[in-house]
């Protein structure tokens, strides 16, 4: 059916038009709720609350701008009214029995982050971004960036990802957010600096997903993690290895700190399988601890940070993140 019959049927209260008629953007919308976020729930959350807007809009909505470009308005500004009116996640006390941590290098910024299954992304990255993007598709929904968006003031925050990310033109993103070109422009250039600023120095490029070079680096983190091999889990990490644990604050940042870390995990004599899966494009685990009755917890979720033939980062979540993964709370022990 022509979109034109669809809009009709839509505005005459079809909602099986309306659904056809958003349907190719809902991927890309919750997406895009997730950057602005930084929390999968959240997103889901914002992407209903677009959708159910644009529903109750759709008779007022004049086509002045394309579909596409009247659901991101909708969408953005819910995110944005979503962090005005979100009250303070509190940090999680570290609840780990038996397993004393560290001193932490510091207590993290960013305590409500969540990861987002790459199973999700698929409908979006097989469109790529287009030439002027700022960002490699990769990179625009890696757990690092994610990570520094959320440290931008609202705005900003909306600013840089509607203009670098994908690509909206100034006067669209001003018309998106009530405000002039003028202040868009000011704004995106406020955010890039405040990214710069928070940029590590240019690490080596990680393996390509899915690539041999990267299965074969994951399969020895794998062996050396369920073995509780410390030595070789050291050669692993880089230099400036970077271990975080949200909503626990605690960040570790160095290969010594890290290897403590991970040295106070294995001598409490826990032992772990891992079940591959991806988050945000990377290489990620969900963490079963074993037991002696034969079965092992679900215990958190790992996702990992790739720099050439090393380990630059591990993002370890809570188990709650598991279903959103496809995986199951308990499995027999291997």
């Amino acid at each position: 059916m022509a979109k034109g019959d669809l809009m009709s049927r839509a505005r005459a209260g079809d909602s099986d038009a309306f659904r056809a008629l958003v349907q190719p953007y809902r991927a890309e919308l919750q997406v895009h709720c997730y950057r602005m976020l930084g929390s999968l729930q959240d997103a889901e959350d914002a992407l209903q609350d677009t959708l159910l807007a644009a529903w109750q809009g759709i008779e007022g909505f004049e086509q002045r701008a394309s579909m596409r470009t009247w659901l991101y308005r909708i969408a953005t500004n819910r995110c944005l009214n979503a962090r005005r009116s979100a009250t303070r996640r509190r940090a999680k006390e570290w609840n780990v029995p038996h397993v004393e941590p560290p001193e932490p290098t510091r207590l993290g910024e960013v305590i409500w982050l969540q990861p987002y299954p790459d199973s999700l992304l698929r409908a979006v990255t097989d469109a790529p971004l287009g030439p002027e993007a700022r960002y490699e598709q990769s990179e625009s929904i890696s757990l690092a960036f994610v990570t520094a968006l959320q440290l931008l003031p609202p705005r900003q925050l909306a600013v840089l990802v509607l203009r670098d990310v994908l690509e909206f033109r100034a006067a669209e993103v001003a018309d998106m957010l009530d405000s002039t070109v003028g202040s868009v422009n000011s704004a995106l250039k406020r955010a890039r600096a405040a990214l710069r600023r928070r940029q590590t120095p240019a690490a080596q490029c990680p393996p390509a997903p899915g690539s041999a070079a990267e299965d074969a680096l994951v399969a020895r983190f794998v062996r050396a993690w369920e073995s509780a091999d410390l030595d070789a889990l050291v050669d692993l990490l880089t230099d400036d290895v970077f271990i975080s644990m949200p909503p626990v604050p605690f960040e570790y940042e160095g290969r010594g700190p890290a290897v403590r870390f991970c040295a106070a995990v294995f001598r409490a004599g826990r032992r772990y399988d891992l079940v591959p899966t991806r988050a945000n494009g990377q290489p990620a685990f969900g963490a079963y601890l074993r037991t002696p009755n034969g079965i092992s917890h679900g215990t958190g979720l790992y996702v990992l940070t790739l720099a050439d033939h090393r380990v630059s980062a591990m993002t370890r979540f809570d188990n709650s993140m598991l279903p959103w993964f496809g995986l199951p709370r308990f499995l027999p022990s291997r």
